[in-house]
Formats: structure tokens, C-alpha cells, sequence
């Protein structure tokens, strides 16, 4: 399960350089506006931050419940097809 999660986690990391590195502009405009956000709404950049690290967690964390659980579906389903099989 955590290999999983850090295989998908480098997954991200590897389409994240790959688009800074395929669109330099368009990275250097949102690292400027995100600068700009704290240096104008620190309160509220901090705060969205926050809630977003929350929300990703979250997420993250149902994705793994919810993948543990179709895992186990599956077996049952698997067990219950070759029980069914063997009658």
C-alpha cells in the first residue's frame, strides 16, 4: 500500500517537472503571483494553504480506504467464482 502511494506520488512529481520544464513561462507567472499572494494576504494565503493540505488528506486519505476496499471486493468476488467453479 505505501509503495503504491509513493510510486503514485513520483508519478506526479515526474509530470510536475516535466510540464515546469516543457512551459518555463507560464511556471514563472504563478511563482510571481503566488509571491505577490503571500507578500499582499499572508492571513488568507496561509489559511488556503492550509485548508488545501486538509482537503488533499482527506482525499488521500478516502482514496486509500476506498482502494483497500475494492481490493478486498475483488477477492471475495475471485474466492466466490471458483467456489462456484468447483459445485
Amino acid at each position: 500500500m505505501l509503495i503504491g502511494g509513493c510510486m503514485d506520488f513520483s508519478k506526479f512529481m515526474d509530470g510536475f517537472v516535466s510540464f515546469a520544464q516543457n512551459n518555463p513561462i507560464i511556471v514563472i507567472v504563478l511563482a510571481v503571483g503566488v509571491l505577490f499572494f503571500i507578500y499582499r494576504k499572508p492571513k488568507l494565503f496561509f489559511g488556503l494553504l492550509g485548508l488545501g493540505l486538509l482537503l488533499v488528506g482527506l482525499f488521500y486519505l478516502i482514496m486509500s480506504i476506498s482502494g483497500q476496499g475494492s481490493e478486498k471486493k475483488k477477492k471475495l468476488t475471485h474466492e466466490e467464482e471458483q467456489s462456484d467453479t468447483t459445485r
